[in-house]
């Protein structure tokens, strides 16, 4: 039986293909190409998942930006250590992260922050991420006394910052006929990164 859609990585920089593969993303999916699933783990073991944006990248790293005092914070301050999976229905395709996670640098953090819709810069200030919220009539009551507070260029709250993905592995998956799907590992070592192929 013959292949003709085989796909095999080109480059050794596992970077280089994510970029290529998002900028793809951003031209098929409908809604939020850079939505990732994050899944981290509590200090008793118990592991939970939801979707954040990733919102830039470094040499080494992506970044997500979220309220320090949420659950996934506080979980990532017991355990800092993490995996993402982005998934583009659209294109068949999905990559996956794991690696420690650090804080980004406040200077970082504010700069994000500004660029930032207003709304979204006062949404950050009323939200106490993950805590009980008797109504949604009380989140409305304190956004209006925030828009009192900072009718314009409200500042970035030192609850609310970035954090950055450091991954040492990295995987891409293609869908393929008879679920004979491509899988390409990037191993991160003392030497750089080291690709292999998967079994589907």
């Amino acid at each position: 039986m013959t292949d003709s859609n085989e796909f095999a990585p080109n480059t050794p920089d596992p970077f280089a293909l994510f970029d290529a593969w998002m900028r793809e993303a951003e031209g098929a999916e409908i809604n939020d190409a850079s939505a990732a699933a994050l899944a981290t783990m509590s200090e008793a073991g118990w592991p939970s998942v939801r979707i954040v944006l990733i919102k830039g990248r470094d040499a080494e790293s992506v970044h997500f930006f979220t309220n320090y005092k949420s659950r996934k914070a506080d979980e990532l301050a017991a355990n800092p250590r993490a995996a993402l999976n982005f998934h583009w229905k659209s294109l068949r395709r999905q990559v996956r992260m794991v690696g420690r996670v650090e804080r980004l640098e406040a200077a970082q953090s504010d700069a994000y922050f500004a660029s930032r819709p207003y709304g979204s810069r006062i949404g950050a200030w009323a939200s106490k991420q993950s805590q009980i919220l008797a109504g949604r009539d009380a989140l409305m009551a304190r956004v209006r006394e925030l828009e009192v507070k900072y009718p314009e260029n409200p500042p970035r709250p030192d609850f609310w910052g970035g954090y950055r993905l450091i991954p040492h592995e990295i995987e891409f998956w293609q869908d393929s006929t008879s679920r004979l799907h491509d899988r390409f590992r990037y191993d991160l070592d003392e030497k750089g990164w080291r690709m292999v192929r998967l079994y589907p």
